[in-house]
C-alpha cells in the first residue's frame, strides 16, 4: 500500500496530466492577534485548468489578498494542501517556495515594481538573471517578451521615461519572460487611468488567446468582468464561483 506521501505525489500527477494547474483542499491561513483567531482564509477548495483566465474577486478585508498570497507561493497556509502545476508546494521551505515562484509563476503588481534606473530591457531580465540563465539567453528571451506586448521599441527606456500604461507593460513583459505556469495579476489597473487601464486588460485578453493560464485579483466588478470566470470571496471562503456570459 502507498505511504501517505507517495499518495500526495500520485494526486499531483493526476492534477498535472488532468491539466489542473492550481487546486487547494481545504485551505486556511489564520492569525493570531493576542487572545483571539482571525481567520483570513477559511477551508478554500478551488480548482482552476491550464489556459483559464480567472478573476478573483471580493471586497476589501474578505481574504482574497490572503488567498493571493498563498497562490503567489508568497505565504504558507496555516492548514491545507496546495498544488501548483502539480507540485505539493504548501509543505516547501521559504527557499523552496522561491525556487517556484521564479520558475513557476509571472507577477503584476499594480505598482509596476520596476527598477527606476534600468532599462526596460534589463528590468525583464531580472527574473532570468536570478534563475541563471546565460546572458545572450536573456537578452533574447526579454526582446521576445516585450514584443509580445508591443513595447520592443522602448526597450532602452528608463521608467521615468515611460507612461503608466508602458511601465505596467513593462511589468507584464518581466512576469512572462520566464515562460511561467500562471500570470498573476494583482490589481493591474488600480495604478491607471480608466482608457489606459482598459488598454492592459485587452492585453490580458490576447495573452490568455495566446493560452496564457491567468489569475487576477480584484476589487472592482468591471475588472473582474473582463475575466471568462470570477471566484467570489467573502469572509475568507469562496462565496460563488461563475462563468462570465461573453
Amino acid at each position: 500500500m502507498a505511504t501517505a506521501s507517495q499518495e500526495l505525489i500520485d494526486r499531483g500527477e493526476d492534477l498535472r496530466r488532468d491539466g489542473v494547474v492550481i487546486r487547494t483542499y481545504d485551505l486556511w491561513k489564520t492569525y493570531v492577534m493576542g487572545d483571539q483567531q482571525i481567520h483570513a482564509v477559511s477551508g478554500v477548495d478551488v480548482e482552476i485548468r491550464r489556459g483559464e483566465y480567472v478573476a478573483i474577486m471580493g471586497p476589501s478585508g474578505s481574504g482574497k489578498s490572503t488567498l493571493m498570497n498563498l497562490i503567489g507561493c508568497l505565504d504558507s497556509p496555516t492548514k491545507g494542501l496546495y498544488y501548483l502545476n502539480g507540485t505539493l508546494v504548501s509543505e516547501m521551505t521559504d527557499d523552496e517556495l522561491a525556487r517556484i515562484r521564479n520558475k513557476e509563476i509571472g507577477f503584476v503588481f499594480q505598482t509596476f515594481n520596476l527598477l527606476p534606473r534600468a532599462t526596460s530591457l534589463h528590468n525583464v531580465e531580472l527574473p532570468l538573471i536570478y534563475s541563471g540563465a546565460p546572458s545572450d539567453v536573456r537578452l533574447e528571451r526579454a526582446k521576445a517578451a516585450l514584443r509580445q506586448v508591443d513595447l520592443e521599441a522602448r526597450m532602452m527606456h528608463k521608467p521615468n521615461e515611460l507612461s503608466g500604461g508602458q511601465r505596467q507593460r513593462v511589468a507584464v513583459a518581466r512576469a512572462l519572460v520566464n515562460d511561467p505556469s500562471i500570470l498573476l495579476a494583482d490589481e493591474p489597473t488600480g495604478n491607471l487611468d480608466s482608457v489606459t487601464g482598459n488598454e492592459i486588460m485587452a492585453l490580458f485578453e490576447r495573452l490568455y488567446q495566446q493560452g496564457n493560464t491567468i489569475v487576477l485579483v480584484t476589487h472592482e466588478h468591471d475588472i473582474a468582468q473582463h475575466a471568462h470566470r470570477v471566484i467570489h470571496i467573502r469572509d475568507g471562503k469562496v462565496e460563488k464561483d461563475e462563468q462570465v456570459k461573453k
